[in-house]
């Protein structure tokens, strides 16, 4: 009996030494093809769970396309990474495209692009497994000073930022993609002509995040479409790590617009997230110190227009800063508003007479269900109004951003 435990024991190491050399056969397989490879050759993937220890990169390629056999047939999983701050980097490129994949668990970023001109992910998970941690990484898909970039069919759910992240980039479209359990589900944060449509975020602490951030190279974002999305009760507790912008968006926020120019919301069904359906904020409102000379923190030129609401009667969050605002100065009950203003005005966007330049104006109208509140956040919140008259007006539409290159059509 105990010769035949010690066979079994003996072909059980021997089982997991094969495994073992098959999963680094494969990183070793993988990396040196991501190396190899030139430029317009394609880099397949086999079906099947791997497990790897150390990042994937590739650098200065063009034309290249990394494909697996399905969004769930392909996973990378980098569960036990131990080095490389990415699952994927992908950097200083043109017309590259990720498509039919799956991966989880990377120790930093799942997929991280840079400086590519023409990006697209297409029929991409990426993914956090197990509760979501503050540990798990910052972003899911991070496509980052890039430009021509599609992200089209994807999922995004865990991370600790941003589910779905576009920085600092130009002529963006993000569509038909799913994002659930992440802080932020989708965020497009200092970034020129985006589209955002027909998406779904949901449970996840905030929806959609369109915002513009001090210290940034790319100072100025804009020109933003925000449309046909189903927004719904994003009201997880917020679990990034403390010091992070996105640790100061509340649970419950449907749509945040941040100190961003020219951006139009709009036919996006917004529903049950309990703090605020839609916010437009100055970035005095996170009560951080601006050090940037060149940063503009007011938003202007927001239009948001023939959006169905939907809100139950209940609290908003009581957690943080904005709990304690909710609860304390503005008392709304559970007579929440949903679409929410601070009210903080540049005062170089005024007439004479003190009326809003018409590019800088805040535009509201033909929402339905739409309850408002103008929170007067520059006088100490004194004269809270919920008064939507004044916003009763008209911008031109945004035009849809022009993509071009191979990678992105």
């Amino acid at each position: 009996m105990r010769n035949i435990i010690c066979k079994l024991f003996v072909c059980l190491l021997i089982c997991l030494s094969s495994a073992l050399h098959a999963q680094e056969d494969v990183q070793k397989k993988l990396q040196t093809q991501m190396i190899m490879v030139e430029d317009g050759q394609t880099i397949d993937i086999e079906e099947g769970t791997f497990q790897l220890t150390r990042g994937l990169s590739i650098e200065s390629k063009n034309d290249l396309i990394i494909q697996g056999k399905g969004m769930d047939k392909t996973i990378l999983s980098f569960k036990g990474q131990v080095d490389g701050a990415e699952g994927l980097r992908v950097s200083n490129g043109k017309n590259i495209i990720i498509r039919d994949l799956t991966i989880q668990d990377a120790k930093g970023d799942c997929i991280k692009t840079m400086n590519i001109d023409g990006i697209t992910f297409k029929n991409v998970k990426v993914e956090w497994t197990g509760k979501p941690d503050k540990n798990n990484g910052a972003y899911g898909l991070y496509p980052v000073s890039c430009q021509n970039v599609l992200i089209d069919a994807c999922v995004a759910t865990g991370a600790s930022d941003a589910g779905i992240y576009v920085g600092q980039s130009k002529n963006i479209i993000v569509r038909n993609s799913k994002a659930y359990l992440n802080v932020a589900g989708i965020e497009i944060e200092n970034s020129l002509f985006a589209d955002v449509h027909n998406n779904e975020a949901y449970n996840n602490t905030g929806g959609i995040l369109v915002f513009d951030l001090p210290d940034l190279v790319q100072k100025k974002g804009g020109n933003v479409r925000v449309f046909n999305n189903v927004l719904r009760e994003n009201n997880y507790e917020n679990f990034a790590p403390k010091g992070n912008i996105v640790a100061s968006v509340p649970p419950g926020t449907g749509i945040m617009i941040l100190a961003t120019n020219q951006v139009e919301i709009f036919n996006n069904k917004i529903s049950n997230n309990i703090t605020a359906n839609t916010s437009i904020i100055s970035y005095f409102m996170t009560e951080n110190p601006i050090k940037d000379s060149l940063y503009y923190p007011f938003p202007t030129g927001i239009n948001i227009h023939d959006n169905v609401y939907q809100r139950e009667a209940v609290r908003p969050t009581m957690k943080g800063r904005i709990g304690k605002l909710y609860r304390f100065k503005l008392k709304f009950g559970t007579d929440v508003p949903d679409i929410v203003y601070d009210g903080i005005i540049d005062p170089a966007t005024r007439n004479t007479d003190g009326s809003i330049k018409p590019e800088f104006k805040i535009c509201i109208r033909n929402n339905q269900n739409a309850t408002f509140a103008n929170l007067d956040a520059e006088n100490d919140f004194k004269n809270v109004s919920r008064d939507l008259k004044p916003y009763d007006c008209t911008l031109s539409n945004i035009e849809a951003p022009k993509l071009s290159n191979a990678g992105t059509e």
